[in-house]
C-alpha cells in the first residue's frame, strides 16, 4: 500500500505523489533544444524527485549521466587533482552500481585517470575523456548534477564550470564539435552567486562562468489540480468520502504548492488525525506542523537567517511593517530570499512564499509566540 512520503526521494510505486508528467515534457523540450540550465529551488522542493524521473524518461533515447555532488564530499574539492579523480571514480561507480552505459574505451581511460599520480592530474584530462565519449556516442549525452551547493565557495568547481562553458561555446561556434546535448545543475544556491563568494579581501568578482545557462521558468510547485489527482488516488485506495477538490484547494491555499508541505499535511491527516479529511483537518494538520520543533525544512530556513542576518530586515518589512516591498532584480539580498524559498514575486512585489512560512516567520520574529491560524 502506498503512503505519503516526506523523507527524501518520492517513488510513484511506493508513495502518493502528484503526477509530474507535464513538467517532464517541458524539461525535455529544453534538453532537445540543447539548453544548459540550473534548477534552483528551496530545500525539499522536489528537485531530486524530478531529476530521477527525468533520467528514467530520457534513458531510451539518450545517455544520461546523473551525479550527486553531495556524495563526493569536501575532500573531493580540495585540489584540481582530487576533484578530477573523484569525478572519474563517481562515473566508474555509476557504471558498476547503476548500470550507466559507459563504452569500454571510455571506462578504461577513466580507470587510468583515477589511478594516476594525483599531482599530474589536470581538469582537461577528464574533459578529453568526456568529449571523446560525446563524439563517439550514437545517442546524445546529457549531464545532470544534483546538490551543486556542495561545491559552494570552491574554485575547483568554478574551473569545472568554465570548461563546460568553453565546450558549449565551441559547439555553438562549430556544429561539428560534439559535447553534452544538455547540462542541468540543481541546488538551492544559484551558481551565479558562487563567484561572488570566492574573492580576495579587497576584490569582488561577480562574473559567473555559467552565463550560458538559460532562465529556468518551469513551475515546480504542485497545482491544485495535481494535488486533487493525488488525493483521488488515495481516496480510491482507502474508500474515504472526502471532497478531494475542497481539500486540495485548502492544502494549496496554505502551501502554495510547496511539495514537502503538501505531503506533510497529507501525512499528518493520514497518520495522526482520525477521519480528518476535511478543511478543518487541514487546519489541524497545519497547527501540528507549526508546533513541531524538529522539521528539517524549518530548521534549514532558520539556519539561513542565523547565518545571513542581513536577510531578516526584508522579511520584517513585509511581515511586521506590512510594507509593499518592490522587487529589485539585481538586489542580492532579495535574490537570496527567493533562492532559499522565503519569498516569491507577485505583481513585481515581494511576498512571503506561502501561508505556513508566513506564520512560522511571524512567530519567530514575535519571540516564539504562536498567534494561531
Amino acid at each position: 500500500m502506498r503512503y505519503f512520503n516526506t523523507e527524501g526521494l518520492c517513488n510513484p510505486n511506493k508513495h502518493y505523489m502528484v503526477d509530474i508528467t507535464g513538467r517532464l515534457v517541458e524539461l525535455k523540450k529544453m534538453i532537445d533544444a540543447g539548453k544548459y540550465f540550473v534548477i534552483n529551488r528551496g530545500r525539499q522542493y522536489g528537485k531530486t524527485t524530478t531529476l530521477v524521473a527525468l533520467e528514467k524518461a530520457l534513458r531510451k533515447d539518450s545517455v544520461v549521466i546523473r551525479l550527486d555532488f553531495q556524495v563526493l564530499g569536501n575532500a573531493s574539492f580540495r585540489t584540481e587533482g582530487d576533484f578530477v579523480q573523484s569525478f572519474a571514480e563517481a562515473l566508474i561507480d555509476k557504471k558498476e552500481f547503476s548500470g550507466l552505459d559507459i563504452p569500454y574505451k571510455v571506462l578504461d581511460r577513466l580507470v587510468e585517470l583515477a589511478n594516476k599520480d594525483i599531482g599530474r592530474v589536470k581538469m582537461m584530462d577528464v574533459f578529453r575523456i568526456l568529449m571523446r565519449w560525446c563524439r563517439d556516442s550514437e545517442k546524445p549525452v546529457i549531464l545532470i548534477i544534483d546538490e551543486v551547493d556542495s561545491a559552494t565557495n570552491n574554485q575547483v568547481f568554478l574551473d569545472f564550470l568554465a570548461q563546460l562553458r568553453y565546450f558549449y561555446l565551441e559547439r555553438e561556434n562549430d556544429s561539428e564539435q560534439k559535447t553534452f546535448q544538455s547540462v542541468i545543475l540543481a541546488g538551492v544556491t544559484d551558481v551565479k552567486h558562487f563567484k561572488s563568494k570566492i574573492r580576495d579581501e579587497d576584490q569582488k568578482k561577480v562574473n559567473s562562468p555559467w552565463n550560458i545557462a538559460v532562465d529556468f521558468t518551469i513551475d515546480m510547485s504542485l497545482s491544485e489540480e495535481g494535488i486533487k489527482g493525488m488525493l483521488d488516488d488515495y481516496k480510491g485506495d482507502h474508500g474515504t468520502g472526502m471532497d478531494t477538490g475542497r481539500i486540495a484547494r485548502a492544502i494549496r491555499d496554505y502551501t502554495d504548492g510547496y511539495p514537502y508541505l503538501v505531503s506533510k499535511i497529507c501525512q499528518i491527516i493520514d497518520q495522526k488525525l482520525e477521519n480528518a479529511w476535511t478543511e478543518d483537518g487541514v487546519d489541524e494538520a497545519v497547527k501540528l506542523i507549526l508546533s513541531d520543533g524538529s522539521i528539517p525544512l524549518f530548521e534549514s530556513l532558520m539556519g539561513k537567517l542565523t547565518n545571513h542576518p542581513e536577510l531578516k530586515e526584508g522579511l520584517r518589512r513585509i511581515l511586521l511593517l506590512g510594507e509593499a516591498v518592490d522587487y529589485v532584480p539585481y538586489a542580492d539580498e532579495q535574490k537570496q530570499l527567493a533562492l532559499y524559498g522565503f519569498v516569491k514575486v507577485v505583481n513585481n512585489k515581494l511576498v512571503i512564499a506561502n501561508r505556513i512560512f508566513e506564520m512560522l516567520l511571524y512567530r519567530q520574529f514575535k519571540g516564539g509566540v504562536y498567534y494561531g491560524i
